[in-house]
């Protein structure tokens, strides 16, 4: 069900979907919630509940100009959480959305039953990433979404995948050419100034998940590697024949491994 809901000063579009364990989707930059369709179709049913939001600045939700951390896309899923009557959720995201999962965990520990952490990386950004966030968002903002998305569709799916997936390219570039300019520039200038989550990352004692597509050029598998021995206990998962956006370039196999997740989350709660 497609619905939308007043938090934060600010309207939120999302998606809600099925019934039972609720599961949040948050996708990443600069994309929408229509990211994680496949994962609605395949994984929302009687026993789940899938949820996936438009972050602040992205798809339907307000567009906020300036400067939008982590922390208020953070706070902002809460207030929805809060808005649907959810409390303890399972939460993942993908890339950007990864970061804002971390962030969330941080802030809501005793909100989370299980983390997926999906293409993304935990270290804080470096001098020259705070410079080249800056740069970019100055860039959307002269040029609009069009430049820059023809210029990395390449890297946020496999180039193969690029010829071998014209449906799943189209829904990619057209997400990213849509996102609005003033919403992409604050989500950089918001994520050049997080937090090292390498730390907080060691206090999960909840059931993770990390996943990374093999090919990814944006947060290699090596960064992958760095979060699953940074959370204890958790599980990765490198999906062949994808990059960075393995929910799209390998639905089943993604959809497989956040099944995995669900049941190892299902058996703490019987456990418990």
């Amino acid at each position: 069900m497609v619905s939308r809901a007043f938090v934060n000063g600010i309207t939120v579009g999302y998606d809600d979907a099925g019934e039972g364990e609720p599961l949040v989707l948050v996708h990443g930059h600069p994309f929408d919630r229509s990211m994680w369709a496949p994962q609605l179709a395949a994984l929302a049913g009687p026993g789940l509940r899938v949820i996936a939001p438009d972050l602040r600045g992205y798809g339907e939700s307000t567009v906020v100009p300036g400067v939008t951390p982590l922390e208020t896309f953070a706070r902002d899923i809460a207030a929805l959480l809060d808005h649907l009557g959810l409390g303890e959720v399972v939460i993942g995201g993908l890339s950007m959305g990864g970061q804002i999962v971390m962030e969330f965990a941080r802030l809501f520990p005793g909100r989370v039953r299980g983390l997926l952490l999906a293409d993304t990386f935990a270290q804080a950004e470096t001098s020259d990433g705070r410079t080249a966030r800056h740069a970019q968002a100055a860039r959307l903002l002269r040029e609009g979404m069009g430049p820059y998305a023809e210029e990395v569709l390449a890297k946020m799916i496999a180039p193969y995948n690029v010829e071998a997936l014209p449906e799943v390219a189209a829904h990619v570039l057209g997400m990213m050419r849509a996102a609005p300019p003033e919403g992409a520039a604050a989500a950089l200038l918001g994520r050049a100034e997080r937090l090292d989550y390498s730390d907080p990352l060691t206090e999960v004692t909840v059931p993770t998940l990390v996943v990374v597509g093999r090919d990814d050029a944006f947060t290699p598998v090596a960064d992958a590697e760095y979060l699953r021995d940074r959370v204890p206990g958790a599980a990765l998962v490198v999906v062949e024949g994808a990059a960075h956006m393995p929910n799209l370039e390998r639905p089943e196999r993604f959809d497989a491994a956040v099944r995995a997740l669900l049941a190892a989350v299902g058996a703490v709660r019987a456990a418990g």
